[in-house]
């Protein structure tokens, strides 16, 4: 067997099949990324979806993105199913290589950055007072 053997698909009980790994496989992971792409939709409003392709690296998954910018992103089977899903939950859809990112999911990560920030140089001071207090 050479190394470039370890990559190929080995048939149906084979690697990269799906199949075979007791917990459903891919049908499995798709099944529960829907459910949760299901969940996240249901408790935001505003919400639509941006179909990223497939590439050499990631398969093709669906992000949603909410009216204040929170996002989330999961894997789908192809492009058809991010459709058929974003028909069912009744939201736009769209291709993010034609339409790109909306900015408000931009903003949504400056501005959590910037928390997370603000909360990591308040928790210094504190332990930096209370060293001081110690001392």
């Amino acid at each position: 067997m050479g190394l470039l053997d370890l990559f190929r698909s080995r048939g149906p009980s084979g690697p990269r099949s799906g199949r075979g790994s007791g917990s459903g496989g891919r049908r499995g992971a798709y099944a529960e990324g829907e459910a949760h792409l299901r969940e996240w939709s249901a408790a935001r409003i505003g919400v639509e979806a941006f179909v990223e392709p497939r590439t050499t690296v990631t398969e093709t998954t669906v992000v949603l993105v909410a009216h204040d910018g929170e996002w989330t992103r999961r894997r789908v089977a192809n492009p058809n199913a991010a459709k058929k899903l974003a028909r069912s939950l009744q939201m736009p859809i769209y291709d993010v290589q034609l339409v790109g990112y909306p900015n408000r999911m931009r903003e949504h990560d400056a501005r959590d950055r910037a928390l997370r920030k603000r909360e990591r140089r308040e928790r210094m001071l504190r332990e930096l007072r209370a060293e001081d207090r110690d001392a």
